[in-house]
């Protein structure tokens, strides 16, 4: 079958002019910007680890894959055919032999010293400043705050659709509640399912952990910008999987009491009253 190529020139001309006049493929800061072709901004330890480790590891691939090319092309010129019309008989050179063992595994060496560094990093958490629990349900999140008898509160994080947005919230990732923070204070994430295996990820801050039912599983990050950031569950977990948003709010100390005072007056527990939800608390508004 013969494929008119000149038939498709127009489309090929219009979508390279679409990238031209696109914005500039530059990772965004808490969430994925158009035509953006490296990770996000990292706004923690661990995902500027994450960012140097990728980039590094390109790097050293690229050296690799380059190298190898070169000895293919050496080999085809040197070997072929017409260059040596008498073929070698050798079958065996040891310092070749020792040379292409050795020199992948300190290859690998190489890799693992700093991919050990960043496993301890993201698995070893330190000393908690602030506990949220986050539970994946279908499809949507739900989040407690631990505390103090009385002081505890829950609430659901469902996706705002796309008719009710306001501006400033990104389409499919804008929450109606948020998860909300303090700036440059580690807060460990127990994360767990009450149904299928989801997935808590949030790229800006180098986590994505799976949330499995009857199971706690635990990441930590310290953001040390304040700002909104969004992440999504990241796991294949139903048919409503690409409308699972996160939305974490990263505030000052002050901002974070505040809302504290707020959101326990909003969403906890008392004795005459049940737990009240995100859902159930947008509909009484």
């Amino acid at each position: 079958m013969r494929i008119d190529f000149l038939r498709f020139r127009p489309m090929f001309a219009l979508t390279l002019a679409s990238a031209a006049l696109a914005q500039p493929a530059l990772a965004g800061t808490g969430q994925p910007s158009p035509w953006q072709m490296t990770f996000q901004t990292p706004v923690t330890e661990v995902a500027r680890y994450i960012d140097w480790f990728h980039n590094g590891l390109l790097w050293l691939i690229g050296a690799v894959v380059l190298f190898v090319l070169a000895l293919l092309i050496y080999v085809m010129v040197r070997f072929n055919e017409k260059a040596n019309p008498t073929p070698s008989k050798t079958t065996h050179n040891t310092l070749i032999e020792v040379v292409w063992t050795v020199v992948p595994v300190l290859i690998l060496i190489v890799i693992a010293v700093p991919s050990f560094r960043l496993l301890k990093l993201q698995l070893v958490p330190p000393q908690a400043d602030v506990v949220i629990k986050a539970t994946g349900h279908a499809w949507y999140w739900s989040y407690e705050y631990p505390g103090n008898e009385g002081e505890s509160f829950t609430f659901d994080a469902n996706m705002v659709p796309e008719d009710q947005l306001k501006p400033g919230q990104p389409r499919l990732l804008a929450t109606d509640n948020e998860v909300v923070v303090p700036v440059n204070k580690n807060v460990l994430v127990q994360v767990t399912s009450a149904d299928v295996i989801h997935a808590f990820a949030m790229p800006s801050f180098g986590i994505k952990v799976d949330a499995v039912p009857g199971r706690l599983n635990e990441t930590w990050f310290r953001a040390e910008q304040e700002g909104m950031y969004y992440g999504q569950c990241s796991e294949l977990c139903g048919q409503n999987h690409a409308f699972m948003p996160i939305a974490i709010r990263v505030v000052s100390d002050e901002q974070y009491a505040a809302w504290l005072v707020e959101a326990r007056q909003r969403f906890a527990a008392t004795d005459a009253r049940p737990v009240t939800v995100a859902s159930r608390a947008l509909a009484a508004e």
